[in-house]
């Protein structure tokens, strides 16, 4: 596949993942503000972090180079990580994980290994 073409694919995936993450983000607060009344924060108060971790795509690849130009960056676990794909404002590590699940499961669906990873703060 061509190297433009690949750009392109990966950026209409990213597009698709963004509005799932976005999407997830919404949901889960609703659901949490409904469920437990909330709180002056509007979100789970206990904080981190999350992101999408991609395997078994080569950094140095077409389709490497494509997902760094979307905002992936290397990592030491020798994969591409997404940080906070919604770019959610709060610091909700619940919150974060929902959005970086939801982006992960897209790029699932197109046959990508990949998956949520978070830690506290």
């Amino acid at each position: 596949m061509k190297k433009e073409a690949i750009k392109k694919q990966v950026k209409e995936i990213h597009q698709e993942a963004l509005a799932a993450s976005k999407k997830a983000v919404n949901n889960y607060l609703e659901k949490w503000n409904k469920e437990t009344g909330g709180n002056q924060y509007n979100e789970p108060t206990y904080c981190g972090f999350g992101w999408v971790s991609l395997y078994n795509v080569r950094s140095n690849s077409n389709l490497g180079k494509a997902f760094q130009e979307i905002g992936f960056k290397r990592s030491y676990a020798k994969c591409l990580e997404l940080w906070n794909p919604s770019e959610y404002p709060g610091q909700s590590m619940d919150v974060k994980e929902e959005s970086s699940r939801a982006y992960a499961k897209v790029l699932e669906n197109y046959g990508f290994k990949a998956y949520m990873s978070s830690r506290a703060d």
